[in-house]
């Protein structure tokens, strides 16, 4: 006899009304924002209308779910596997309508998103020419335009949109490329919009790998129930916010999220420690043969090289004692080592064009002013090259593949990497 299918009959879980809008509803949407939203004190009161990226494809299991999941947290000895009941709605990314609608909703409070850094950038007047009208899925900001226009016409009120994805300044991104879309097709919204929308800056960390078979099948046997979409992550999370949020908001902090004046000494922390040395351990240990994080850094050679790498980025951090970094890169290297996350480096590789620019190169131009030797944050850009230069298909798989396909295309590996190189402006 089939075992029953996780939903909200199965396993009854409070009702939520939609007071969230995410947009890029994933593996670490579901890990970071869901689990923090059910674990606030009075979430009760804040549910979730998620909406998938790219693709509908994580539509189709989590929506007969009712939006439950199973969250598997994987330390280092044991799994701790509970159920998350903040996502209450799950739609499609094309799903356009009821987005719309949603953040015209005066019950809205709180927009965020979790769109990988190249969902920040505007397309070029080529570019959309050349999609055509009604051709393919709009661009997050003119979903969000679109969606900000409707708010306004209903008189729904003031709103939050909350930037979850590694960028530095992610508020600032979001809210330039969110007003300037609205300035190209509606002045008046666009001027409304800088009165009534909030644009907050977010660092989040926990890191979430693609989830298994059998990561499903051992929520099956913990649960008695099946569930076609559980999330894998480690124990640790970090979850750093800097901004107002005009229509309230759920307590968070009581999650242990923490609200800051600055964001900016965080997410350097963040993206030049944790994500740079994930982008170190991808791309060397990729070269070496390494599968996993847990692998590459269990490689002398490659801890070495992580901790000179270190070694320049935290020297060229301001926070001071704030950011302890003493004890922040001490985390690192527990989590990195945690052999049960099995965290793929081909998944840390993929997008690395958008990834090296957030999260290396900022390490490279602070080294090169302040007159440091910026060698071992080189050897990662370096290390990419490598890569892509060795089987130039990878490049199909990055979202700025159009970008990369002509430099890889050049004469000779050093030509090809010089281009690469030049993409990223360190030239």
């Amino acid at each position: 006899m089939p075992t029953q299918r996780l939903d909200r009959t199965s396993w009854p879980a409070p009702a939520r009304p939609v007071r969230i809008v995410h947009l890029g509803l994933g593996a670490f949407s579901r890990s970071h924002l869901a689990a923090y939203t059910a674990s606030a004190e009075l979430a009760g009161g804040w549910g979730i209308s998620g909406f998938t990226g790219r693709s509908p494809r994580l539509a189709a299991p989590l929506a007969p779910q009712q939006g439950l999941y199973a969250l598997v947290e994987r330390g280092p000895a044991a799994d701790n596997v509970s159920v998350v009941d903040a996502v209450v709605e799950v739609h499609g990314a094309g799903e356009l309508a009821a987005l719309t609608a949603a953040l015209a909703s005066a019950e809205t409070a709180v927009v965020t998103l979790t769109v990988t850094e190249a969902g920040y950038r505007p397309p070029a007047a080529a570019e959309r020419a050349a999609a055509g009208a009604g051709r393919g899925l709009p661009t997050v900001g003119e979903r969000l335009a679109a969606g900000l226009v409707a708010r306004r016409n209903a008189d729904a009120g003031p709103l939050a949109l909350v930037s979850l994805d590694n960028l530095a300044a992610n508020g600032t991104v979001l809210r330039e490329l969110v007003l300037g879309e609205l300035a190209r097709i509606d002045p008046q919204a666009a001027e409304w919009a800088q009165r009534q929308v909030s644009f907050v800056s977010t660092s989040v960390d926990r890191i979430t790998p693609r989830t298994t078979d059998e990561d499903r099948e051992l929520v099956e046997r913990e649960l008695g129930l099946r569930d076609e979409a559980p999330v894998v992550c480690e124990p640790f999370s970090d979850w750093v916010l800097c901004g107002a949020f005009p229509a309230g908001r759920p307590r968070w902090e009581d999650a242990g999220a923490r609200f800051v004046d600055e964001i900016g000494p965080w997410e350097a922390r963040k993206l030049w420690l944790l994500n740079g040395g994930h982008c170190l351990l991808a791309y060397l240990g990729l070269g070496r043969g390494h599968e996993t994080v847990a692998q590459a850094v269990g490689d002398r050679e490659l801890a070495a090289a992580l901790e000179r790498y270190w070694d320049l980025a935290a020297s060229l951090l301001a926070g001071g004692e704030l950011l302890e970094l003493d004890a922040y890169r001490a985390a690192l290297r527990e989590r990195f080592a945690n052999a049960r996350i099995g965290y793929p480096l081909t998944q840390i590789a993929s997008d690395g064009l958008e990834k090296l620019r957030n999260r290396v190169v900022p390490v490279i131009v602070a080294a090169r002013a302040a007159g440091a030797d910026a060698s071992p944050a080189l050897a990662i850009v370096q290390a990419w090259a490598d890569w892509l230069i060795g089987d130039p298909a990878r490049a199909a798989s990055d979202q700025n593949g159009g970008a990369l396909r002509p430099a890889l295309a050049a004469a000779g590996g050093e030509q090809a990497k010089r281009a690469l190189f030049e993409l990223l402006e360190i030239f």
